[in-house]
């Protein structure tokens, strides 16, 4: 099974000019991990959600935020984003997946085109939830061949 099949399409993406501020806001209203940067149409890196709140104070966006931690938001992403990149294509296998995530101690991984262009991407927690779906569904063929099997 190809990567094409369980990568999430609608990517959301900075520029690398972008600041901190439009990363933050991301993760706050997103339910992600990870956004893809981009120079242009071609990527050129990836931020956590991890690295933004290393670099910033945990008082921004409180009562105690300082003049210090609100400059802190207008820093560029260029200057903290991974720009080591391991990345697969569409057709790439999850078995591939899975050694690249090992291998590599990665926690996602950027689908991109032959341009470099990002197309999608897929995260540890994607592939555990893709083996979850998996097993149950084996467990519950199994279950209905055999009757006195209990699945929890």
């Amino acid at each position: 099974m190809s990567l094409s099949s369980f990568m999430t399409k609608d990517v959301i993406t900075l520029e690398i000019d972008d600041n901190l501020s439009k990363a933050k806001q991301i993760f706050d209203n997103h339910n992600i991990h990870h956004i893809l940067i981009k120079n242009g149409k071609e990527l050129a890196g990836i931020i956590t959600d991890r690295d933004l709140y290393k670099h910033l104070s945990p008082s921004v966006g409180t009562k105690k935020e300082t003049p210090k931690d609100t400059a802190l938001l207008s820093k560029k992403i260029h200057l903290i984003m991974s720009r080591e990149l391991v990345t697969a294509n569409a057709n790439t296998t999850l078995n591939e997946a899975v050694l690249l995530f090992h291998d590599n101690h990665i926690s996602c991984l950027p689908i991109v085109d032959e341009n470099f262009h990002p197309i999608g991407i897929i995260s540890w927690r994607d592939i555990l939830k893709i083996i979850a779906i998996q097993y149950r569904m084996k467990l519950a063929s199994q279950s209905s061949k055999n009757p006195d099997i209990n699945i929890i």
